[in-house]
């Protein structure tokens, strides 16, 4: 398929921050290739506050908290436009009965074995079938159905100056940091606050200052509170105090970061920072920090090894257990860590 100059193409994903990035690399992919097409981006309300100044794009804000008011609003935000083409990037329910209030000419979902909940009543084209694909790459499937070529990831995410000014405020022009973004979504995906201490007094017995950061919940604050407790370190402690264009500005300055599967690790690779990614619950091949691959930490293989002896299974399989984060040792991150430490 090749789009003419001037049309018009809906994204729809509105979740969650990890996957907004990989779906940023694909739509700055469409907009070299197509530099005049109109893109509006159907995303969540959290989302949106790290993309709102993305150039060339359109937003139209999605907020699930709403129930179903927010199926309203999204019906009067487009009423009386039609798209081209739509890119159906989300396979959830939510997103599906979405996308019945996007008018589409063209309507590309994901190929026949990731099209579930409904995705595949509400298209009438799919991507290419991928084997074993990341993310990022299932998502640039969307971008080559429509003719893109170019589909190497590069991220341009526009950072106020004001939010700028606050990273530099933290982290000196040179510094070398470390930020730990210790939380994940769920907390059986945390690594131990004891282990994340004894990373931080490694890190700065070497010369790596080092900064905590995260979320504004209750759970992610008292995971730091605990982080500190366990250290001998003078942390700075930032969990619940950034927007989330100033986290992105601080990870653009940092030297590393450490986190389990969670949104800022993905925040950072669009920044091209070195991330060590920690991961037991999820395939890394599937949602690892894109550009840091090598760097990972993973019991995953391992896991999945022992939950299920002798069978092959899918590739977006995820291991089930509330203590497989112990199964990371503080020796293994240190091996990941030691080529950032002072000498």
């Amino acid at each position: 398929m090749e789009l003419e100059p001037h049309q018009s193409i809906c994204i729809l994903r509105l979740s969650a921050i990890g996957d907004v990035c990989h779906a940023v690399a694909m739509v700055q992919a469409i907009q070299r290739h197509y530099p005049t097409v109109a893109i509006t981006w159907v995303i969540g309300k959290v989302e949106y506050q790290l993309l709102k100044h993305l150039p060339g794009v359109e937003f139209v804000i999605f907020d699930k908290s709403q129930g179903w008011r927010s199926y309203q609003q999204l019906a009067q935000a487009l009423k009386g436009r039609k798209f081209d083409v739509l890119l159906h990037m989300q396979v959830a329910l939510r997103a599906s009965i979405a996308s019945l209030f996007i008018k589409a000419t063209t309507r590309i979902g994901f190929d026949k074995a990731r099209a579930k909940e409904g995705q595949w009543l509400v298209t009438n084209q799919a991507i290419a079938a991928q084997r074993q694909p990341h993310v990022l790459d299932g998502f640039m499937g969307f971008a080559k159905k429509i003719g893109v070529t170019d589909l190497t990831p590069r991220w341009n995410i526009p950072v106020p100056e004001a939010d700028t000014e606050f990273a530099k405020a933290h982290i000196a022009t040179g510094a070398k940091v470390l930020i730990i973004c210790p939380s994940a979504s769920k907390a059986e995906r945390n690594w131990l606050p004891e282990r994340y201490g004894a990373i931080a007094d490694y890190a700065n017995e070497r010369g790596l200052r080092v900064l905590l950061c995260g979320g504004p919940s209750d759970s992610e604050q008292q995971l730091a509170t605990q982080i500190q407790a366990h250290c001998r370190a003078e942390l700075t402690n930032l969990v619940g105090k950034t927007t989330l264009c100033q986290l992105l500005a601080l990870l653009k300055r940092a030297t590393v970061v450490i986190a389990p599967d969670t949104g800022p690790a993905h925040m950072a690779v669009t920044q091209g920072t070195a991330v060590i990614g920690l991961y037991a619950h999820s395939n890394p091949g599937r949602t690892g920090p894109y550009l840091s691959q090598e760097r990972v930490v993973s019991v995953y293989e391992q896991v999945m090894t022992e939950q299920y002896p002798n069978q092959t299974m899918a590739w977006g399989t995820r291991a089930k257990g509330h203590e497989l984060m112990a199964k990371i040792s503080v020796e293994q991150v240190v091996d990941q860590l030691a080529e950032f430490v002072c000498r």
